[in-house]
């Protein structure tokens, strides 16, 4: 994998992290969640294992910046 496929899955990966969160901020607020924005988290959820597969596969596991 070249070095601008595994920037692309880091960016991949940052865009979902914000969607979970921002997802997981509308759920919190929510006397009754929805079962669809369950699903919809779940599908996020997957969709970050999988890029994080890709990159430990590349032999660039992601790891969480200390900033």
């Amino acid at each position: 994998m070249t070095p601008e496929e595994i920037t692309d899955l880091n960016r991949a990966r940052a865009s979902l992290a914000r969607q979970r969160s921002a997802l997981s901020k509308r759920i919190g607020a929510s006397e009754l969640a929805a079962a669809s924005a369950a699903e919809d988290l779940m599908r996020i959820l997957l969709a970050i294992e999988a890029v994080d597969r890709a990159l430990t596969d590349a032999g660039q596991p992601y790891t969480p910046s200390m900033a």
